[in-house]
Formats: structure tokens, C-alpha cells, sequence
């Protein structure tokens, strides 16, 4: 089999993995928000990431066990492909203003095969690209994962502006068949990993490794309270463009999600460049500072009220602001992980890190309903920063890491 079928498998199996992700998030709030829910009930949907966070709990047993179809892998996406396309129809035909509650265990429900996807296609990816294609391999299966957000969410905010979220849900189902028509077509990996012998020989070794490190609580806290407040800003975001400000979803998909989406990859690009330049613990500082401040700008729109020139310019520097965040966060995630237990570490510190995204949905809500929009973007302002002062206090260590990474890399 050749690259080029190689990339192209993980760029459809990548947007697989993304397309589920803004149905039980940000379009689900949407929805929520187009119907009669009340915004604290809205917040606690928040609670639906929670899968992601957890998913290296069951990760283990799609290592150890093999379906009786397609092999340890493809057994595993096509299992989760086919329940994914079959959940997302059960939203379909869902009501939030009469069935709440069962629309609610249906979502996350999706969210769990989800994730269960996700580890499937990050496990299949590694074993089926060759050791000098894993770069460019990771690159294509972002940009399929970007392209799925862009279409489970501008363009299902788009789509269900005209035809309504029930046919809008019931489309994206469809959409989703592309994945498991991927996996069925895909060949297995030529030398399949070898299933771990024991349970403990998985969960133990990696635990072991990062929390024997004296540092090891310092950085776990680094890790969560980091992008914390650009979390919590981002929680109601499409509630208080659609509530407060009484955007159409078109315009929100047009504005918020395509502006926003092309900003936060434009930042990611500039925030890696000036990496080059600035080292990892420099550029962690500068652009938490940036992240705390440009959630300013949500204060200023709340007071403002509708103004498409100020929406745009706050979504343009939040998200910048929050690309340039996240390449300097997963540097530092690379930077610190085990070499020997990368792909366990990361999971679990990934999961660490959005902690904070979750949980902070439903006091969000709670906190809007009883002091309104200004206050709780100023709130997202001072809760960005406790993290500075970790960072300042990890700086030697930071720097340790970083310049034992490069010194890895060079070799």
C-alpha cells in the first residue's frame, strides 16, 4: 500500500474522529439555546465532554481485546462508527423542550463511542503509518479533524438555520457513514501491536513514571488550570451570542465559527513560530497573559451590545490568542512526557486539561442567571491567573524539560 493511500486513510478516519465532537457540544448548545432550556440547564450539558476526559479508563480493553470482525483495530472504529451513526439519528428525532432528559443520555452516550473512536483511530494511525511518515501523517488527521469541526459546526449551524436542527442531526448521520465506509476499506496494519499481557502492565508503568518526578503535582496543576480561563469564557459562548445578543445561526456560523476557526489555526502557526524564537517557558507566559486579556473583549460585547465589526474582532483575538495557547500547551505536554509512555501520558494529561473545560459549564450557567454576562466574562479574566503564577514558580523546571526535548530531537 502507498503513501498517498496511507495519508488518505488517516485524513478520513481523523475527520471521523472530529465530526461527532460539536454534536453533544457547541450545535447541541445551540439547539438548546434555539429551544425553551433554561441557560443553567444548558450549562450542565457542559458535562458531556466528561468521556473525553475518562476515555484512558477503558482505553486498556481495546488493547487487549479483538473483535471477531476487521481485526483489534478496524473491529473497534467499525463498532463505534456504526453506534455513532445510529446515535446521532436517535438525536434526530429527539425533541429538547419534551424529552430533555432522554435527549441528554442519548448525547452522552455519543460522547462515550466517541471517544472509544478516537482511541481506535489514534491507535490504528500509529500502527499503520511508517516511522517516517508519523509527521505528516498527524498533520493530514488534524486537518480532516478541523474540516469535520468546521462541518458538524458552522455548517450545521448553517444547514439548521434553514431546514431545522431534527433534519440537520439526521444529515450529519449521513455524513458519518464516510467513516465507516473508511474503515471497512482500510487493510490492517502489516504488523499489528502485540495486545498487553496484563491490565496493570499498562495503567501501572506510565503512574509510576510521571509521579515519581518531585515536581509531578505542580505540572498536573500547570496542565489544568492553564487554559482554564479560556475554557470558561468559551462554556456559554454560542448561549450568549444567541441569548444575549440575538445573533441568527447563520450569522454565528459564518461569524463566530468561521472566523473563529481560521484565526485559532492562524495562531497556532504564529504562536509555533515565535516558539522558535522565545523557548517554550517564555512563550507559555507571554500568551497566558494574552489568553486572560482578550477575554476582555467578550466584557466589552456584552456592554455593547449587537455589533458584527466588535463580534468579529473579539472571536479574531480570542481565538488567535487562544491557537497561540494551545501549540505552547501541547509543546509542553510533549516536552514533559515519559519517552517511554508518550502515548499513555498524553491521554491522560489531555484529560487532565479538560477538566476545567467541563466542569466549569455548570456553575457557569448558575453564575449568568444570577449576575449576568458582564460579570461572568470578568470572572474568565481572574481565573486565568493562577496559572501564571504556577508557571512562574515551574520556570526552571519547564526549561529543564524543554531543553532536554531539543536535545532528544537533535539526536
Amino acid at each position: 500500500m502507498g503513501i498517498k493511500r496511507r495519508l488518505g486513510i488517516v485524513t478520513v478516519l481523523g475527520f471521523s474522529s472530529g465530526l461527532p465532537l460539536a454534536l453533544t457540544d457547541s450545535t447541541l448548545q445551540a439547539w438548546l439555546a434555539k429551544s425553551s432550556v433554561d441557560i443553567t440547564t444548558i450549562g450542565l450539558f457542559s458535562l458531556l465532554g466528561i468521556p473525553y476526559v475518562l476515555k484512558f479508563l477503558w482505553a486498556p480493553l481495546l488493547d487487549r481485546f479483538c473483535p471477531p470482525w476487521l481485526g483489534r483495530r478496524r473491529g473497534w472504529m467499525a463498532a463505534s462508527q456504526f453506534l455513532l451513526i445510529a446515535l446521532i439519528l436517535g438525536l434526530a428525532s429527539q425533541d429538547p423542550n419534551d424529552h430533555i432528559l432522554l435527549l441528554a443520555w442519548m448525547a452522552l452516550a455519543l460522547a462515550f463511542v466517541s471517544a472509544t473512536q478516537d482511541i481506535a483511530v489514534d491507535a490504528y494511525r500509529a500502527e499503520i503509518l511508517l516511522p517516517a511518515e508519523r509527521g505528516l501523517g498527524a498533520g493530514v488527521s488534524v486537518a480532516g479533524y478541523r474540516i469535520a469541526t468546521i462541518v458538524s459546526g458552522a455548517g450545521a449551524y448553517l444547514l439548521a438555520d434553514q431546514i431545522g436542527f431534527n433534519a440537520t442531526y439526521a444529515a450529519l448521520a449521513a455524513v458519518a457513514v464516510i467513516g465507516l465506509l473508511a474503515t471497512i476499506m482500510a487493510p490492517e496494519p502489516r504488523a499489528p501491536a502485540e495486545s498487553p499481557r496484563t491490565m496493570g502492565e499498562v495503567f501501572i508503568g506510565p503512574f509510576q513514571a510521571f509521579f515519581r518526578r518531585p515536581e509531578a503535582l505542580a505540572l498536573i496543576a500547570l496542565v489544568c488550570l492553564y487554559k482554564l480561563g479560556d475554557a470558561a469564557a468559551g462554556r456559554l459562548t454560542t448561549a450568549f451570542f444567541v441569548r444575549h445578543l440575538e445573533f441568527s445561526l447563520t450569522e454565528i456560523g459564518v461569524f463566530y465559527k468561521g472566523v473563529g476557526l481560521t484565526a485559532s489555526l492562524l495562531g497556532g502557526v504564529f504562536g509555533g513560530a515565535l516558539m522558535l524564537h522565545w523557548g517554550l517557558y517564555r512563550s507559555l507566559l507571554i500568551f497566558a497573559v494574552i489568553q486572560a486579556l482578550t477575554n476582555v473583549g467578550f466584557m466589552v460585547l456584552a456592554i455593547s451590545g449587537k455589533s458584527y465589526v466588535t463580534m468579529m474582532t473579539v472571536v479574531a483575538l480570542e481565538n488567535v490568542s487562544g491557537g497561540m495557547g494551545t501549540a505552547a500547551f501541547v509543546a509542553l505536554l510533549i516536552a514533559i512526557c515519559d519517552r517511554r509512555y508518550t502515548a499513555t501520558q498524553f491521554a491522560l494529561l489531555t484529560g487532565a486539561a479538560s477538566i476545567g473545560r467541563i466542569l466549569s459549564g455548570p456553575p457557569a450557567g448558575y453564575f449568568v442567571d444570577a449576575f449576568g454576562w458582564v460579570s461572568f466574562f470578568g470572572v474568565t479574566v481572574v481565573i486565568a491567573l493562577p496559572s501564571i503564577m504556577v508557571l512562574q514558580r515551574l520556570r526552571a523546571t519547564i526549561n529543564e524539560y524543554d531543553a532536554a526535548f531539543s536535545n532528544q530531537q537533535d539526536v
